[in-house]
């Protein structure tokens, strides 16, 4: 596929590499880890990116946004991997603006989408509940009642899920785990009576949460999408969010890809620069093209997300496997080829590796996707 950003998107990935690098450095991951706290994230950075737009860039025109697509989100998303920057770029203004302009109410994106570009409304996804991605196998239930649904179960390793104002759950109104049949998406305010939430000490230094609901109320208007159809909605977003990862672990990719050659043009061993010894320039030319590979499946996914293609979640599994494939081997060769300060923790080199970690089993690894692939193309 010929890919080639418009003007408007190039200003926009200019932008948004321009403000990682001066407000959201690596520098900033280690302050926030130290630190340590629930919300895991600047909240005055991620004020000064909606004010220059980022928050808003799927939300419409109408509702306060740019509704610039999810090409030019993704080009702010990869900017954001490059440092590591730990905002609720991925869960609040891909996944939330997604879920509420392709799926909600008049009401709902009266009330919400406003506030997501604004910077005002932090989204979180609760989804899975057991040790791996697997959204089938939902259990939590929601059974009807007279002032509308009770929420009963728990929900593990939510992005953003301690600092989250909104969160969109994933529940069974009927059927059994591993139906798709009977899944049901409910809005719940973040200050819900009945909600518990235990925010995680990551490896990535990225914010979540485990989340248990017990006996919590909605109203039926707070359901996200039909009564018991939505795992369809369920799907999209996570392809949404699949995607947007794949973006963000290529931004990753790239940054570590270039730390490394630049460590190989001025490392000396044995009177050389480690550049010139061939079985390092051979790994090297592996990862770049790796990349060029990965950049093109990301480019794919992005585009078909704006056209509205009907091959959406096949792309979304390829880009996500690739990326992640990418990811771990980059990360692993910046490790290794920078010696043993790349084993401290004073070098990002180990960040990234990290980072590349929680990353390639967010919303499903490598496997999951390589099976979920040939599924769908009937195998």
């Amino acid at each position: 596929m010929a890919f080639v950003l418009t003007e408007e998107q190039q200003m926009l990935r200019d932008s948004a590499k321009a403000f990682a690098a001066e407000k959201l450095p690596i520098a900033q991951l280690r302050d926030l880890r130290q630190q340590g706290g629930p919300e895991g994230y600047d909240r005055s950075a991620w004020k000064e990116m909606a004010d220059l737009g980022f928050a808003g860039v799927l939300v419409p025109e109408e509702f306060g946004g740019s509704g610039f697509g999810y090409v030019g989100l993704g080009q702010v998303l990869e900017a954001q991997g490059r440092t590591l920057a730990s905002t609720p770029l991925l869960s609040t203004a891909l996944i939330g603006a997604s879920a509420f302009t392709l799926y909600g109410t008049d009401t709902q994106k009266a009330e919400y989408l406003p506030k997501i570009a604004a910077g005002e409304l932090i989204v979180g996804l609760a989804v899975d509940e057991g040790a791996h991605h697997d959204p089938e196998q939902i259990l939590m239930s929601a059974r009807e009642g007279g002032v509308g649904y009770e929420l009963t179960g728990e929900k593990r390793y939510v992005v953003d899920g301690a600092a989250a104002d909104l969160l969109i759950v994933a529940t069974r109104t009927s059927g059994q785990p591993g139906e798709k049949q009977g899944v049901t998406l409910f809005i719940v305010a973040g200050d819900t009576s009945g909600l518990t939430r235990t925010p995680l000490s990551t490896l990535d230094a990225h914010p979540a949460a485990n989340l248990r609901f017990d006996r919590l109320t909605v109203p039926a208007t707070a359901a996200l999408g039909p009564i018991g159809g939505g795992y369809a909605i369920l799907e999209a977003l996570l392809d949404r969010a699949r995607i947007g990862l794949a973006a963000e672990m290529l931004g990753a990719a790239d940054a570590a890809f270039e730390m490394t050659s630049d460590y190989l043009k001025m490392r000396k061993q044995f009177g050389q620069l480690i550049g010139s010894f061939q079985s390092l320039q051979h790994r090297a030319a592996q990862m770049f093209t790796e990349l060029e590979l990965t950049r093109s499946s990301v480019a794919a996914a992005l585009d078909a997300l704006d056209s509205q293609a009907n091959n959406v979640a096949e792309l979304a599994s390829l880009a996500k496997a690739r990326a992640a494939e990418t990811l771990h081997l980059v990360s692993n060769e910046t490790v290794q080829m920078h010696g043993g300060i790349g084993m401290t923790d004073a070098h990002d080199s180990g960040l990234y590796m990290k980072r590349a970690r929680v990353l390639e089993a967010l919303y499903g690894g490598e496997s999951f996707h390589r099976d979920r692939y040939a599924k769908l193309h009937g195998f």
